[in-house]
């Protein structure tokens, strides 16, 4: 356990050697961009395709671009709602911050971007 409250002691307490041995990203750009390259290729491959959109998108938007594409975005998509990526209301996707999708989009390569 990294950090824990000590009810006896009423305070926090923390394990110091342990954080300080994990490897965590200086800056939360590099972090979400480490979550999103974790996920599977078609969930990453999703949250890049609708990053270029916006910060939402409308599933009418979707469907347009999955019968293009050839792609079956949004059951990539729905996997990054569980992840805490992406959220979903109605028929709109949108992502959980700005950065969320500022990390999606550095993960195209400058060719995908124009």
């Amino acid at each position: 356990v990294l950090l824990r409250l000590n009810l006896s002691r009423r305070r926090w307490e923390w394990d110091e050697e342990k954080i300080q041995s994990m490897k965590i990203p200086d800056d939360v750009a590099d972090f979400l961009t480490n979550s999103i390259g974790r996920l599977p290729p078609d969930v990453q491959a999703a949250l890049s395709t609708l990053s270029c959109f916006g910060a939402s998108t409308h599933m009418t938007v979707i469907q347009v671009l999955e019968a293009g594409l050839d792609l079956r975005l949004k059951d990539s998509l729905e996997v990054a709602v569980t992840e805490g990526l992406l959220e979903k209301t109605d028929d709109t996707f949108q992502f959980s911050h700005d950065r969320v999708q500022e990390a999606a989009y550095n993960t195209l390569n400058s060719q995908d971007r124009r």
